[in-house]
């Protein structure tokens, strides 16, 4: 009775996980459409979630190395799963907390692995699946991202230039529709896996299923319903931090960035990396920013997320490990519900503190002020309406950006030769 009790608390908890993934994720597939207002907020969240869903049915290699090419199976216990999983979730609350995208998928590695160092030492983990299947990808992502984007970001510019940008404005949210929707299926079909894998995980270790079994088809709905969840109810922080704090970005940049989001994030899905989509998207924004010209990144956030990224790791394990300890400590399944309950109580003082400056559909598109950290400079009323003096400031300051693009752009035709020019007339 006790380990089935075990079980169900694990699995309960690693559904929790991937509700936290869902929230904390959207802004990878949706954060610039909802910047370029290509999409409304509530309908780009709901889009999301139902895409989310289905992809997690599409794919099963992620969830096969989470499962089986990190840690010893043999070699660990529940106890051992369910303190890597509560190490997951708090990174995860964390970075929410301060609108930092840091990677889910390396939190709940992080936990993992960080338990099952304090419960069997260094060798119950597969450090040539954890360098090949999570270290490598962490480190070319981003940096494949950044350069596929660029170079797509750059040609679209040239190919638009001269285009009234209205036009290109209006051709261009309508493409977002399709990568942002593309993105989010490409999640489900990564990030999704991750708990499935860990369920599998817990259902081996239990003697549930024998040591070579598929993902149940329960475990694939749950785990899917409770992203899409998560999802739907939208990590405003992140998309935020994403949309308007990274780069200002335009409707040419949102599709260019989302288009090759997808493309790395179906690609490593198809090889089985267990890929932080986070540092994708991430670096697909950064990228149309590099290769927009006249437009603008903001380092100093850049640099934030950098340092989140690299804390993500070992700042997950060792509140694994400390789980693990603190449950090893006690004994039995008091140990595990004592560990429970310090998740909620962190979780709800967690969520106490997101109240004081809540974000939401209603100010996800403030303009972002770097001077305060990206803090919101309009007071939103209870009605979610934004005070009109806060909301005039907002529309002066995009006004001042497209002038500055429209500035950039005639700059760069006055360049041309003069026959160019005459022909663009014409």
């Amino acid at each position: 009775m006790t380990e089935t009790l075990l079980l169900v608390l694990v699995v309960v908890t690693a559904l929790a996980f991937d509700f936290t993934n869902g929230f904390h994720d959207t802004g990878n597939a949706m954060a610039t459409s909802i910047a370029t207002r290509a999409l409304k907020p509530r309908t780009a969240v709901l889009l999301s979630a139902v895409l989310n869903m289905a992809g997690a049915f599409l794919s099963l290699a992620v969830a096969a190395t989470i499962a089986k090419g990190l840690v010893d199976a043999g070699a660990i216990s529940l106890e051992v799963v369910f303190a890597g999983l509560v190490g997951g979730i708090v990174w995860n609350l964390v970075t929410w907390l301060f609108g930092l995208p840091s990677s889910s998928s390396h939190a709940l590695v992080g936990g993992v692995v960080g338990s099952v160092l304090a419960a069997v030492g260094s060798s119950g983990v597969l450090w040539s699946g954890v360098v090949a299947k999570v270290l490598v990808p962490a480190l070319l992502a981003p940096v494949i991202a950044i350069g596929v984007a660029a170079v797509g970001t750059f040609l679209v510019a040239r190919l638009t230039r001269g285009m009234a940008e209205d036009v290109t404005s209006r051709g261009f949210r309508w493409g977002q529709v399709g990568s942002a929707s593309l993105v989010s299926l490409a999640h489900g079909t990564n990030d999704a896996q991750k708990s499935m894998g860990i369920i599998l995980l817990a259902l081996i270790t239990a003697g549930a299923v024998p040591a070579d079994a598929g993902v149940p088809f329960w475990v694939i709905f749950s785990c899917a319903f409770f992203m899409a969840l998560g999802t739907y109810l939208g990590g405003w922080r992140i998309i935020r931090t994403l949309g308007k704090g990274l780069v200002e970005i335009d409707s040419r940049q949102g599709m260019a960035a989302e288009t090759s989001s997808a493309a790395v994030i179906l690609l490593s899905s198809h090889f089985g990396f267990s890929l932080s989509t986070t540092h994708v998207a991430t670096g697909s924004i950064m990228g149309s920013g590099i290769g927009m010209p006249g437009a603008k990144v903001r380092w100093g956030v850049a640099g934030r997320m950098l340092v989140a990224w690299g804390l993500t790791l070992p700042a997950a394990g060792i509140v694994g490990a400390l789980c693990y300890g603190i449950q090893h400590g006690v004994g039995g399944l008091a140990g595990t519900f004592l560990v429970f309950l310090l998740l909620v109580g962190t979780s709800a003082a967690i969520w106490v503190a997101s109240r004081r400056k809540p974000v939401d559909h209603t100010n996800v598109n403030e303009q972002w002020d770097e001077e305060s950290g990206g803090s919101l400079r309009a007071a939103v009323s209870a009605s979610g309406v934004v005070p009109a003096a806060d909301a005039h400031r907002s529309e002066l300051a995009e006004a001042e950006i497209h002038e500055r693009r429209a500035s950039a752009l005639a700059a760069s035709r006055s360049e041309r030769p003069a026959a160019d020019r005459t022909e663009e007339q014409r």
